[in-house]
């Protein structure tokens, strides 16, 4: 692809930003790792409630795992990112020229950037998914399960499987029209 420097910095840019956002959520995800949901004091729920309201084990268990699959994801993405930012900053180098206007003319493999930039943006979005899950599963562990039925559970669940989707469809869309735009 022959590309201005300018469209160069703004790949770059993208690139900064899934990083930084990335780096957010990991530090989110591991200092959510480092929480005990055995402990019986980190708990809301009445000691009184209905037994099914109590999670089992199995919700303390897919809390860990959906951590961690989140953790990876965004770790994998900003990988992908940052090499991408690596290899245009390399191949800038040698194949770069001061065009009009004071920018820089290079040449960067477009298939390459745009497919690395897809990618690091799936694995965003799987990262995303997979800390909103194990939210789902700290509310439930804090507030009583869903099939408790309680307003409180209700209450922080139902936002979040509302706009995190919504956030994450419009991610995708800019992420689909990056990719498919000249």
């Amino acid at each position: 692809m022959s590309s201005h420097g300018s469209k160069t910095s703004v790949h770059i840019t993208a690139l900064d930003g899934i990083v930084n956002v990335n780096s957010l959520f990991t530090l989110a995800v591991f200092i959510g790792l480092t929480w005990n949901p055995k402990d019986p004091t980190n708990s809301l729920i009445d000691a009184d409630a209905d037994a099914s309201c109590t999670p089992g084990p199995s919700v303390a268990e897919d809390l860990v795992a959906f951590h961690v699959y989140s953790f990876s994801s965004f770790l994998f993405s900003s990988l992908v990112a940052v090499g991408l930012k690596q290899a245009i900053r390399i191949w800038r180098s040698p194949h770069c020229h001061p065009g009009a206007g004071g920018g820089f003319l290079c040449r960067i493999n477009k298939n390459f950037l745009r497919v690395g930039m897809l990618v690091s943006g799936i694995g965003s979005v799987a990262g995303c998914a997979f800390l909103m899950l194990a939210l789902i599963n700290v509310v439930q562990i804090k507030l009583g399960t869903l099939g408790c039925g309680s307003s409180y559970t209700y209450a922080a669940v139902v936002p979040l499987v509302i706009f995190v989707p919504a956030a994450l469809l419009i991610y995708i869309l800019i992420v689909l029209f990056a990719f498919f735009s000249r």
